[in-house]
């Protein structure tokens, strides 16, 4: 596997950890999932400049974004007990048929 990717992954994790402390920060009023949010999206923008030099913008947002997205509505239902519907799983769908089509496309290697 490709050192970009590996770090595309761990920026998709960051980002993750961001977001799911963000929830948990109460609208920036608690000091840990704050600092915990400002880091992990720093961490995150930061890989995101780096893989940028070797691949594609369109693919690597597609692919951030979308797995990034998908993992956030996961951790908002089994970690938040947030809802789930048909139509949000469809949507996730969508989502995850878009990101394999792009690098089928190509537009990744």
């Amino acid at each position: 596997m490709n050192t970009a990717w590996i770090m595309l992954a761990l920026a998709i994790a960051a980002e993750v950890i961001a977001t799911s402390a963000l929830k948990l920060s109460n609208g920036f009023t608690r000091l840990g999932p704050s600092v915990v949010t400002v880091c992990g999206y720093a961490a995150s923008f930061y890989l995101l400049s780096q893989i940028l030099k070797s691949l594609e913008v369109g693919i690597v947002y597609a692919v951030w974004s979308g797995v990034g997205l998908a993992a956030v509505a996961l951790i908002g239902v089994f970690w938040f007990g947030e809802t789930i519907t048909l139509l949000k799983l469809l949507g996730l769908l969508a989502i995850l048929v878009g990101v394999i089509l792009l690098n089928l496309a190509g537009g990744g290697h």
